[in-house]
C-alpha cells in the first residue's frame, strides 16, 4: 500500500504517512483500507502523521505535530487532532517566492538576544 504525493509536496522531518487500517471481528472485514493522497503543493510540517484513505487537499499546510485522519479540504491549514480552517488568502506559509534572506534573520535575532540580555541586566 503506498500514499500518492502530487507535485511540489514537501515533507519534513519525523513525518508518518501511512494506513490506519483495521481488523473488525464482529463483520469479519477489514476497515480503514487505503493509504493518503498529497494534492498538489501541500506542506507536511515536521512530526505530523497523515493517515488512512484520506484526502489532503491542494495548497493545504499541515501542522507539525497534527494528527490527520479525516479529509482535509483544499487551501486549509490542518492542526491538532483532525481539526482545520482555512488559510488567510493575505498570507504564504513556510516558503515564499520572496524568502527572508539569511543576513535579516541572523540581524533579527541579534536584535531579539541584545534585547533579552538587557532585560535581564546583563
Amino acid at each position: 500500500m503506498a500514499a500518492k504525493l502530487c507535485a511540489n509536496v514537501v515533507i519534513f522531518q519525523n513525518v508518518t504517512i501511512g494506513t490506519n487500517m483495521k481488523y473488525n471481528k464482529t463483520s469479519q472485514k477489514w476497515e480503514n483500507v487505503g493509504a493518503p493522497i498529497l494534492a498538489e503543493n501541500v506542506i507536511v510540517s515536521d512530526g505530523a502523521k497523515i493517515l488512512g484513505p484520506i484526502v489532503v487537499g491542494r495548497d493545504t499546510v499541515v501542522a507539525a505535530g497534527a494528527i490527520v485522519t479525516r479529509d482535509v479540504p483544499p487551501g486549509s491549514i490542518a492542526f491538532g487532532v483532525n481539526q482545520y480552517r482555512q488559510k488567510d488568502p493575505n498570507y504564504d506559509l513556510v516558503f515564499n517566492a520572496t524568502m527572508v534572506q539569511p543576513r535579516e534573520i541572523i540581524e533579527r535575532n541579534r536584535a531579539l538576544i541584545e534585547e533579552f540580555e538587557k532585560a535581564r541586566g546583563n
